[in-house]
């Protein structure tokens, strides 16, 4: 077992059950596909009746400085209905975005192989003033969409 779990590619998939255990934990109904040919991890039920669909991904603590919110080369067009759920390791930070928001914040790329994906950075890095040292940090356009609870899927 040469590989840490982190590191490895089911590191996603641990986190995608972490995520829905929160939710659960929180009452919301939660419903997992047997497949994920459709970019949709989970569906929530809300109390209305209507479901959302959530597509969650994941950054583990091991990922390259400057990382470690950043995710890339995302297929994605408009999805009524469909949230996404981003979550940090390293930075200990979920932010939640409707389809709407991602493909607002987000930039397509124009070229090369991932040419259409989207592409998002909750971070930047920079030299901390104190010590020199380099550090990560959080871009304060989206703080607005760090959550600390599922509320926003819920209504």
């Amino acid at each position: 077992m040469g590989r840490p779990f982190r590191n490895s590619p089911a590191f996603g998939k641990r986190i995608e059950y972490w995520i829905v255990g929160q939710m659960l934990k929180e009452g919301l109904d939660v419903y997992l596909p047997l497949v994920d040919d459709d970019a949709v991890d989970a569906v929530i039920k809300r109390p209305d009746g209507r479901f959302i669909e959530i597509q969650i991904k994941a950054r583990a603590e091991g990922v390259v400085f400057g990382n470690a919110g950043g995710f890339a080369a995302i297929k994605h067009e408009w999805r009524p209905d469909y949230w996404f759920v981003f979550y940090s390791e390293r930075l200990d930070t979920i932010w939640i975005m409707s389809s709407d928001e991602f493909l607002a914040e987000a930039t397509q790329n124009k070229a090369g192989e991932n040419a259409g994906k989207h592409s998002l950075w909750f971070n930047g890095k920079r030299k901390n003033k104190d010590t020199g040292e380099p550090e990560e940090y959080m871009k304060e356009k989206y703080k607005k969409y760090v959550q600390t609870d599922f509320s926003r899927l819920r209504t």
